[in-house]
């Protein structure tokens, strides 16, 4: 298959886990990836830059490169992946960690999506996947920073589709649930627990099992191809079924 061949794509946060996968993902479909991590030498992409999404000049810097070395200067696919997670209540949550979580999952959206849009309205037509989560649809319990985060990365998705669709541009959200990633790894021991029972507690959903970074990825594929050409402004949890209740 060859669903994207010609496309030119962007991926932030493509060194690891979710991000990565995807990154592959649309690769295997015949995209020109452009992968954007603060670890260049970790990314496996045609294209690789190092990015910081929480700074509005290294956003601008990387849009500029990957559009420029396109030949026809064009970009078709935003991947806004990015993002960290430290678990904390309100009381436990320091304001550095709260900042590090906001600005690298809602104001790194935000600032890729302002560089990149332009590039998408001139040719009338692009896909722009965010990345929430399940808790960005309900809450969660030690995560009030990363909540606050994915809840206004699924509110934002539904402003922007409005606001861009009329020039083609369609912008969806994939709320994952617990994924084993290395995030998922660096949340158990945080929290003192073992892998095992990491595991066991993430588990505790209909499917009974945590999610594969390669199935959040096929949801992200679906979303940046033409397969769903009539979907925007929607957020879809990948969580088996942890928000079904």
């Amino acid at each position: 298959m060859a669903a994207l061949e010609g496309k030119t794509a962007i991926v932030t946060g493509a060194s690891s886990g979710i991000g990565a996968a995807t990154a592959a993902a649309l690769a295997r479909e015949g995209a020109r990836v452009a992968g954007g991590a603060r670890r260049v030498d970790e990314l496996q992409t045609e294209i690789r830059l190092e990015l910081d999404v929480t700074d509005r000049e290294s956003c601008e810097r990387f849009v500029e490169a990957v559009t420029s070395a396109d030949a026809s200067g064009g970009l078709d696919i935003l991947v806004n992946n990015a993002g960290v997670y430290f678990p904390a209540d309100t009381l436990s949550c320091t304001e550095e960690e709260w900042d590090e979580q906001v600005d690298s999952s809602l104001k790194g959206t935000f600032l890729m999506s302002k560089h990149a849009l332009p590039h998408m309205i001139e040719r009338g037509s692009g896909s722009v996947v965010n990345m929430s989560s399940g808790w960005g649809l309900e809450g969660g319990d030690q995560a009030v920073a990363y909540c606050a985060a994915k809840g206004g990365v699924t509110v934002m998705t539904k402003a922007m589709a409005l606001d861009h669709g009329p020039q083609g541009i369609r912008v969806n959200a994939v709320c994952p649930g617990d994924t084993m990633t290395p995030m998922e790894e660096a949340d158990a021991e945080r929290r003192g627990m073992a892998w095992s029972e990491y595991v066991r507690w993430a588990s505790d959903r209909p499917l009974r099992r945590m999610g594969e970074a390669e199935e959040i990825a096929r949801a992200v594929l679906f979303l940046a191809s033409d397969e769903s050409s009539f979907v925007t402004g929607a957020a879809l949890p990948v969580d088996g079924g942890g928000v079904a209740g």
